[in-house]
């Protein structure tokens, strides 16, 4: 097994955890088909230009951030706080996206080019 798909493997294993966090949440089932595939707006940024589509994808496909929602839903549940639910939401929806999007090789991007990413370059179709 190449390195690739251990990567891949450990990327599937993170979406399929990310995802059933998603599904305990107090909210209807419908709700992650809805946002699965929300982080993609961030696509939109590269109407305006290469660089500025870098930066609003990568803010909605970085798992740090990602984790920053989830934890402050978290927080704000334990006080009780109205707000918890909607950031484990978007946290979990972004984790799982974000393990999506890796597992099929896509990643964060760098500002010369969308086919441009972390993990390589990636193919265009003709």
């Amino acid at each position: 097994m190449t390195l690739h798909n251990v990567i891949r493997l450990e990327d599937a294993t993170e979406f399929l955890v990310y995802s059933a966090l998603f599904l305990t949440l107090d909210c209807s089932w419908w709700w992650y088909p809805a946002l699965i595939l929300a982080p993609d707006v961030g696509m939109l940024g590269y109407v305006i230009s290469p660089r500025v589509g870098a930066f609003t994808y990568n803010i909605l496909h970085h798992k740090t951030v990602a984790w920053c929602l989830a934890a402050g839903g978290i927080i704000a549940g334990i006080t009780m706080m109205p707000s918890a639910l909607p950031l484990k939401m978007a946290g979990f929806i972004m984790l799982a996206h974000g393990s999506m999007d890796r597992m099929m090789g896509y990643g964060l991007k760098h500002s010369d080019s969308f086919h441009h990413t972390h993990l390589g370059w990636l193919k265009r179709s003709v």
